[in-house]
């Protein structure tokens, strides 16, 4: 298989049926087509142990539809998983039977374990260096598993899924109380996620998330890699329980009807698993067993690489000038940062070489929106192992490079500094202004400011600029490079090596 052709994955959840059409096998999968239909298969297994009949036509009208749009994408591999409503339920097979035909596929009936494990590499997909529980609920199970780093620990199946919950207790919130910590008590390694990280998985939990963001006012919509404290989860979470009236809450009426009758059962499973776990915070993730999918078929190699820095070189090769030119950046600005009082993380470095490889992704805008373009831009991208915080940031930076004043007037920008502190605000001017020198040094080619150096000397920042490039200096590139060096306290000067 080449990694770049088109890979299709369907997923047949207990509560949706979808279809994710991702560009290749690659470190940071880009989705070329994503579409799911709430059919609900696993409504009614727990108490009657079958696939409803509208259910079961729903989700066939739905796999058949899902075979014209993969023919019409050129999808040569196509890939049908099944999950745990199919797994149980007694017409299961009959359902995979008709099920192939509609897609044209074989479907594969994931195992607890088996789906606990996609879960858990989907989380590596989407993550550098996770180390945590990951739990993914979906509408017939909650898959839990023990992941650090690379090695899977312990994990297991639980069927606590929303619509399983709705179906076992009448939809009768109260009465899952006794029964989700009865069966998360069963599990006692789940106490080894005290003080560590909780991964959420699955469409109900982006959900929550969704209404917390709602209720504070959170500026930004994207799911991946939002952050909530074990406190501030399990309050929220009990909230939605304690709620009269949950279609009322903030943020319920932008959730598709047909889950908002899960989010409150959603809620308590989480609720109650933090209660039990007591992890140091919980991170929602959009990445999942299809992305755990497309993760087992990379090689070592590709799962090597860096999921930010492979999703930033990948976008900086449709949208900007020239790749080997922000690459260059990536060098040049590394001798800004020798200072020992700009001393930079491991995770800091790679942010900035993030944002050197964003830089230009602005540059087909009018020149006087290219800040606020880029900044929208970056901060709701797809972006891949990066939490909030970094996603924040990478949009600064880039924004900087554009704009300079002290107080911009873009009310985005201004929220989003709000929620960093002020050593990240400070890099991403630095970083912005180093960035908007360059340009003006190398006009945006590559070749040039590779020939240059940047150096620290007598209280001054200094810029040697080869004879070969003399032409090059000049007003404008004073004045930024007179901006850069204010930003680090030094004094400018450029010389011309003869």
């Amino acid at each position: 298989m080449n990694e770049f052709e088109p890979i299709g994955v369907i997923d047949i959840g207990s509560n949706s049926v979808r279809l994710v059409v991702y560009e290749g096998a690659v470190r940071s999968p880009t989705p070329l087509f994503n579409e799911k239909v709430l059919c609900g298969l696993g409504r009614s297994v727990a108490s009657t142990g079958s696939l409803g009949g509208e259910a079961v036509d729903r989700a066939i009208a739905a796999l058949t539809r899902f075979k014209a749009i993969a023919r019409v994408l050129g999808v040569k591999n196509l890939k049908a998983i099944a999950t745990a409503a199919v797994r149980e339920a007694k017409n299961g097979r009959d359902f995979i039977q008709r099920g192939e035909k509609a897609a044209g596929c074989a479907i594969e009936v994931l195992t607890g374990e088996k789906e606990a494990k996609l879960a858990a590499q989907g989380i590596m997909m989407g993550f550098v260096d996770a180390d945590g529980i990951a739990g993914d609920l979906g509408g017939g199970s909650l898959e839990l598993i023990d992941l650090s780093f690379e090695k899977l620990k312990e994990a297991a199946t639980l069927p606590l899924g929303g619509l399983r919950l709705i179906d076992l207790t009448g939809n009768k919130l109260e009465k899952g109380l006794d029964i989700i910590d009865e069966m998360i008590a069963s599990l006692p390694w789940v106490k080894q996620g005290v003080g560590r990280t909780f991964y959420a998985v699955g469409g109900t939990w982006r959900a929550v998330a969704k209404m917390h963001m709602e209720a504070t006012n959170y500026p930004l919509r994207v799911m991946h890699g939002y952050k909530l404290s074990c406190r501030d989860a399990q309050d929220f979470c009990e909230s939605i329980r304690k709620s009269k009236k949950p279609n009322e809450l903030p943020g319920m009426m932008h959730i598709a009807r047909a889950r908002r009758e899960v989010v409150p059962f959603g809620a308590l499973v989480l609720e109650r698993l933090l209660r039990q776990m007591q992890p140091r915070q919980v991170i929602f993730s959009v990445y999942g067993i299809r992305e755990g999918y497309i993760y087992g078929l990379l090689s070592a190699q590709e799962r090597r690489r860096d999921p930010l820095l492979s999703f930033c070189e990948d976008y900086a090769t449709l949208r900007s000038r020239s790749v080997p030119h922000a690459h260059e950046l990536c060098r040049w600005t590394d001798q800004i940062f020798e200072l020992p009082e700009l001393e930079e993380t491991q995770d800091e470095r790679r942010l900035r070489h993030a944002a050197c490889l964003l830089s230009d992704v602005g540059w087909r805008a009018h020149p006087d929106y290219r800040g606020e373009q880029s900044l929208s831009t970056i901060v709701q991208a797809g972006l891949g192992g990066v939490d909030h915080a970094g996603r924040i940031f990478l949009a600064l930076a880039v924004f900087h490079r554009h704009d300079t004043s002290e107080q911009s007037s873009d009310a985005l920008a201004e929220q989003l500094r709000s929620l960093v502190g002020r050593r990240v605000q400070r890099r991403a001017r630095i970083i912005g202004s180093a960035i908007r020198t360059a340009h003006m040094l190398s006009i945006g080619m590559p070749g040039v400011i590779d020939e240059t150096t940047l150096k620290y000397e007598n209280g001054k920042l200094v810029l040697i600029i080869p004879k070969a490039y003399a032409g090059l200096d000049g007003e404008r590139l004073r004045r930024r490079f007179e901006g850069l060096a204010a930003l680090l306290d030094k004094k400018p000067e450029v010389r011309i090596t003869r």
